[in-house]
């Protein structure tokens, strides 16, 4: 590790790996004044139990407002777990985003305390740097294999050496903690990342996830066995959500509990290209114009919850959005390059072939509130789009499952108006069983019928942690299907949309409001009625190259090919090959013509260590050698994987030899839109009334509950079905009540104990 006092920092030691030390010094100030208001109102002692001392020790009945309450020492006496501010800044250049994320840990409490968050990040997104402030030091982290970082970390927060780790649990989820946050202190983390900019016809855009929503993580009730490998007979029971302790955050009622985690974002927006309309879809923001190619972009309101991802679109001022784009980066002794190639749009008319398409729509009740209505909006959209000539099918679920017709039908209009009463009568509740409705709509009873595109079409927001059992499911079932995921709701769970859309050869479409249904169906329909590009190939002549992805996917309409690559020397011609419909179509771009890019390396890693998880999972390459290949990569680029951590620890100890460590899992806001009920499927503690101590202790107890189940069940309720509904097992865990049956069975035996205890003496 290496701490640097800021105060000897000199100008030269910018550059380099202590590049933006003094920057962040800076950012930790002004990320403190942004969130002093919103911090100063979710730190506001209660009269009654801090008027002397805001770090006091509390009751449930003192507390005034929502608070994730922590066991003490003191018997009936609990201390509140300090709550956070995230101060956001993103840099696009061109074709990449530069993001760093900086983060205020506070401990309002007496004792030291140990943080750890749930972090959302973009699936795509090559996350190479950690730093943590504190006072006025600052500590930067270094990569590690995960096991190693984790020693390195448990060891310095036993010793009372204040330290961070940043782990990924998922490419688009991450746990960041702290240790050892001391009576009243403030510790700033701060986390860079590098993505490429998504380009859509002539939209581009960014994405910056804020909320992780609560995630249906099913038991294995048909489950998987591991056989010893030595056919010794005996076996072991895989759970298809090893990490769910690690990805079950608590989470807060938004009718009872105002909102935690104040973020403020700035962006600077850099296009390279002559700038139209610039757009935030779920936030009000400031458009300042620096000049014709570049915006300087605020929130409207300084800080807001973190309860929804950030979304911000641009346009080319000209009609035409730039075809192709080619960039370099020089990092030690290899070029490496990104290339957008937008193939030819040809007319609709030109794709003559029949299709069959079948519609998965998710109601469970994480889509409770607005997410269902946009889902079943986009449903109906699409039915509406069908042609008499296609055949099609609706399959809806949630801890169970129905099939509308026995087998696909064609678009008549009866059927169509069917389909349509069926979708409208839809409610979301119960659990995310996700596995049983993927495979019906994938089981093809006519395989070898060529002649008609077979499409599904899943519309859900993918909150479940059993990502990798669907992802088996789809290597294993896809045949000649194409999956097409349409993401529903403030916060989906894109890493599960982007990884099925791509083994599915698919798209991912995300719809995040009412008001995108229209456009962003409208876009997935061309896409799905428009030829694909198929038979896609890359190849660098003139120079070795390393290119990736190694597996090019078929691409629709608008869509650009994104290709990386490593170079030895950057000279020689791209050359980019496929078929258009039943058309050949070449692009050959000369690279001494690419222009300078920044972070290109990253993204190629990134992009690399990607090609070697999805060629696991379609078993081209065995998971030893999968993961020898990740973890090159990652300890090479200083990137964090399922493989590598990210940890930093100061050199001095801080907490005092024996004082007690208490560990606080920070509280989440519930994804906007989302039904506190339908999630957890439990009834909503009482708002503020005229008894206003039993509310408070009603709260705060509520609070403690969803702090200690690791799962709370999600109770299903009956629904109108269609003839011949399948009721798929509930998986929900009753970690709850096993956790009070084990308190039960544990006193009990002391007590026993006890007795026993008296009788021999007497």
């Amino acid at each position: 590790m290496r701490a640097i006092d800021i105060a000897e920092t000199g100008d030269e030691a910018v550059c380099g790996p202590r590049k933006n030390l003094r920057r962040a010094a800076a950012h930790a100030s002004r990320l403190v004044s942004l969130t002093a208001v919103a911090l100063a109102a979710l730190l506001a002692p209660a009269p009654a139990a801090h008027a002397q001392d805001a770090a006091a020790l509390v009751t449930p009945g003192d507390v005034k407002s929502g608070a994730l309450l922590l066991k003490s020492n003191q018997e009936g006496r609990y201390v509140e777990a300090p709550r956070l501010g995230t101060d956001i800044e993103i840099a696009v250049s061109g074709p990449t985003v530069r993001a760093r994320i900086t983060q205020i840990f506070h401990n309002p409490t007496e004792g030291w305390v140990e943080a750890v968050y749930v972090y959302p990040m973009s699936e795509g997104g090559a996350v190479d740097t950690l730093k943590m402030v504190i006072g006025d030091r600052i500590v930067i982290g270094e990569i590690k294999e995960r096991r190693e970082a984790k020693r390195i970390y448990e060891r310095a927060k036993a010793e009372g050496r204040k330290a961070t780790l940043l782990e990924q649990e998922r490419p688009n989820l991450f746990i960041n903690s702290v240790a050892n946050i001391g009576p009243g202190e403030s510790v700033l983390v701060q986390i860079e990342y590098q993505e490429p900019v998504r380009p859509s016809g002539d939209v581009f855009s960014l994405r910056v996830p804020l909320v992780v929503g609560p995630r249906y993580n099913p038991k294995p009730v048909v489950q998987t066995v591991d056989f010893d490998p030595q056919g010794r007979g005996w076996a072991q029971v895989a759970d298809p959500v090893p990490d769910r302790d690690r990805i079950e955050p608590p989470v807060r009622d938004p009718a009872v509990h105002d909102p935690v985690n104040p973020v403020s974002i700035f962006v600077r927006l850099q296009a390279g290209f002559r700038l139209g309309a610039v757009e935030s879809h779920h936030h009000a923001v400031r458009v300042e114009e620096s000049q014709d190619d570049a915006r300087l972009i605020r929130l409207a309101g300084n800080a807001v919850p973190a309860d929804r991802d950030f979304e911000l679109t641009w346009r080319p001022a000209t009609s035409e959005a730039p075809a192709v784009g080619l960039f370099r980066e020089r990092v030690g002794e290899a070029d490496y390059l990104v290339a957008f190639v937008t193939p030819p749009a040809l007319a609709q008319a030109e794709e003559a072939r029949p299709r069959e398409i079948v519609f998965v729509i998710d109601n469970s009740g994480s889509m409770g509130g607005t997410s269902i209505a946009q889902a079943k909006a986009s449903l109906v959209y699409a039915l509406d789009r069908l042609r008499p000539t296609d055949r099609f099918n609706v399959i809806r679920f949630d801890d169970s499952m129905d099939v509308l017709f026995p087998d696909t039908v064609a678009g008549a209009a009866v059927h169509v108006a069917r389909a349509k009463g069926f979708v409208l009568a839809l409610e979301a509740r119960g659990g995310t069983e996700m596995l049983p409705p993927l495979r019906a709509a994938l089981a093809d009873p006519r395989p070898d019928d060529a002649g008609t595109l077979r499409q599904v079409v899943f519309l859900t927001d993918g909150a479940i942690g059993n990502e990798q059992q669907l992802f088996d499911t789809l290597t294993a079932m896809r045949g000649r299907s194409r999956v097409f995921m349409v993401g529903i709701g403030s916060a989906p769970n894109s890493f599960l949309m982007t990884r099925a859309a791509e083994l599915g050869r698919g798209t991912f479409t995300h719809i995040g409001s009412a008001a995108q249904v229209d456009t962003r169906m409208r876009a997935l329909f061309e896409k799905l009625e428009s030829p694909a590009v198929t038979n896609l190939s890359a190849a660098v002549s003139g120079a070795r190259a390393d290119v990736t992805p190694g597996t090019l996917p078929d691409l629709y309409r608008g869509e650009p090919l994104v290709i990386a690559a490593k170079l030895g020397d950057l000279a020689g011609t791209l050359e980019v090959k496929g078929t258009v419909g039943d058309r050949p179509w070449t692009v050959r771009l000369p690279l001494a013509q690419a222009a300078e890019g920044r972070g290109l390396s990253k993204l190629w890693a990134r992009r690399r260590i990607a090609d070697a998880e999805v060629l696991r999972t379609l078993r081209r390459l065995a998971p030893e050698e999968a993961d020898r290949t990740i973890l090159a990569l990652a300890l090479e680029h200083h990137l964090v994987t399922r493989l590598t951590s990210l940890v930093a620890v100061d050199r001095t100890p801080s907490r005092p030899e024996g004082a007690r460590l208490t560990r606080a899992d920070l509280p989440l806001n519930l994804p906007a839109g989302w039904e506190f009920d339908k999630v957890f499927g439990r009834e909503r503690a009482p708002l503020p009334g005229p008894d206003a101590t039993e509310t408070r202790r009603t709260e705060a107890l509520d609070a403690i509950r969803v702090a200690s189940a690791t799962q709370v069940a999600a109770k299903p309720r009956p629904i109108a079905r269609a003839q011949g509904a399948v009721q798929l097992p509930k998986t929900a865990t009753d970690a709850e009540l096993r956790l009070w049956l084990g308190l039960a069975l544990m006193l009990a035996s002391l007590a026993l104990l006890a007795w026993r205890r008296r009788a021999r003496a007497a």
